[in-house]
């Protein structure tokens, strides 16, 4: 088993584990919610449901990603993490806006205070959803999986959907307690603030994915310079005329023109390019391919020159 294929699953174990809690917090919310009579619970259990359907698209995603390159994908089906990313995304979006309609509507009706227990059931959710989130984020960083980044951050956006529920039950309680009626409608107003958090956090979620979906280069010469240093270091290579590095989700492919003496025969050049790829393929944990172009190393030729510094 490679390294990106034990990657994918353990990834694959994590969304499961998502979609696992997210189901009881949904039921948890909901129910509660119902008993207790509080409206913003019962938005809150709308919203889990959403990262619910958000875990299954990746679970989707990630089991699709697993397979190898064939003849119609010979770049591998990384690209499908980075669909289901965007699915997160979306859902995410609609879930805003959700939450902002249900928060404006809740200024034009008379408002009701719920029970305590809506208020506990909030805080535990708020709990557990931040540890699901440090975790995500924590896995998501190591296997580099944007989709997984993308569930981190959805869980982040659930714990503002809950404090903001349990800001308003708390407060609805004050204020029916106190008899302080606009108290009683500060839970519509922190509802459409997080909506704004969520929307804004989903459009960059979407925003990084698409480029990535789009054949995104690393551009940053403090990315490159790894790749160029270890590629400098196989003899043979005098210079590099073109170093691009594909991001595809989970792994990257590497795209490079290497300058070699122009008198050395054709299967010389080939060792060379080989090395170079067996070589990125080791150090770099990321790259699941190289491909290498050979050309005819030129005295003076400035730009390669400067390629040398490396060496």
């Amino acid at each position: 088993m490679d390294a990106t294929t034990r990657l994918v699953r353990q990834g694959t174990r994590i969304a499961y584990a998502n979609a696992g809690f997210n189901v009881a917090l949904t039921a948890a919310k909901g129910l509660v919610g119902a008993i207790a009579h509080s409206d913003a619970l019962i938005a809150d259990a709308v919203h889990s449901a959403s990262d619910l359907v958000g875990s299954l698209a990746v679970i989707i995603g990630l089991r699709i990603a697993r397979k190898p390159p064939d003849e119609d994908h010979p770049y591998g089906h990384g690209k499908a993490e980075l669909i289901a990313s965007i699915v997160v995304a979306g859902l995410l979006i609609a879930a805003a806006i959700d939450v902002g309609v249900s928060s404006i509507s809740s200024f034009m009706k008379s408002p009701k205070a719920p029970e305590l227990a809506a208020a506990e059931m909030a805080f535990v959710a708020i709990v557990v959803k931040e540890l699901l989130f440090r975790y995500n984020v924590r896995i998501g960083r190591r296997l580099q999986s944007k989709s997984l980044m993308a569930q981190a951050y959805d869980h982040r956006s659930d714990v503002y959907s809950s404090l903001a529920a349990l800001v308003g039950i708390v407060l609805a309680i004050i204020g029916e307690r106190l008899r302080i009626r606009w108290l009683m409608y500060m839970d519509a107003a922190a509802g459409l603030f997080v909506a704004c958090l969520v929307l804004k956090m989903a459009i960059h979620i979407a925003q990084d994915s698409l480029q990535s979906l789009m054949d995104r280069v690393v551009l940053e010469e403090a990315a490159l310079h790894p790749y160029r240093e270890q590629v400098m270091q196989v003899h043979g290579v005098r210079a590099i005329d073109e170093l691009r590095v594909r991001d595809h989700g989970q792994y990257v492919i590497v795209d490079i023109e290497i300058a070699v003496d122009g008198d050395i025969t054709v299967f010389a050049g080939h060792e060379i390019a080989a090395e170079v790829r067996r070589v990125l393929r080791e150090k770099f944990a990321r790259v699941q391919d190289v491909f290498v172009h050979v050309n005819p190393y030129e005295v003076g030729d400035e730009r390669r020159e400067g390629n040398r510094d490396c060496e």
